[in-house]
């Protein structure tokens, strides 16, 4: 069951909350679409499903990652740090909605005030019925700061770039885990 969060602890930077769960994306963002293949089964499912949602993958893919909770729920903050040394920059985000389902695990979550960025991010785990498990990243954003904005085209290239990073690795969390 998908859970969207329906309490205002924090304010969002872009008013379309959820709508990286349906399509179209908004308009007048860059949007984000990228799927890898993680594997076969239900434990490579499961596997990916909790390195997801307990944000091991951002870790394993470099991030600096600090949450509220271990798994995430909606209405958790989140903060990511983006960027390498001295150039890192704390990214804020609210945790918008949570699916733990028997094919669909994982999570969106939009910018809070101050990041980089304005719009909303998804990242679930798919079991198809023949057992495959795919990643999936769903994005609309913007810039919302001036470094963001003077980046112009390499932001959206670096946010490809960090999807398919975030999908091997979880792969090969996923497909490390035992039984997978």
């Amino acid at each position: 069951m998908t859970r969207l969060l329906s309490t205002g602890r924090d304010t969002l930077s872009y008013p379309e909350r959820g709508a990286t769960e349906h399509r179209p994306l908004p308009a007048g963002y860059n949007h984000l679409h990228h799927r890898t293949r993680i594997g076969h089964g239900r434990d490579v499912f499961e596997a990916a499903g909790t390195a997801l949602t307990t944000f091991d993958a951002h870790r394993a893919s470099g991030m600096r990652v600090g949450a509220e909770t271990g798994a995430v729920r909606p209405g958790a903050r989140v903060t990511v740090g983006i960027g390498f040394g001295p150039l890192r920059v704390d990214a804020r985000c609210l945790v918008v909605r949570t699916a733990y389902e028997t094919t669909r695990i994982g999570f969106a979550y939009g910018t809070l005030a101050g990041h980089p960025e304005s719009g909303e991010e998804s990242f679930m785990v798919l079991m198809e019925p023949d057992g495959t498990v795919w990643f999936e990243v769903t994005a609309f954003s913007r810039p919302a700061r001036w470094y963001t904005r003077l980046g112009g085209p390499l932001v959206p290239f670096l946010q490809l770039a960090y999807a398919r990073l975030l999908g091997r690795t979880l792969r090969r969390l996923a497909t490390a885990a035992p039984g997978a």
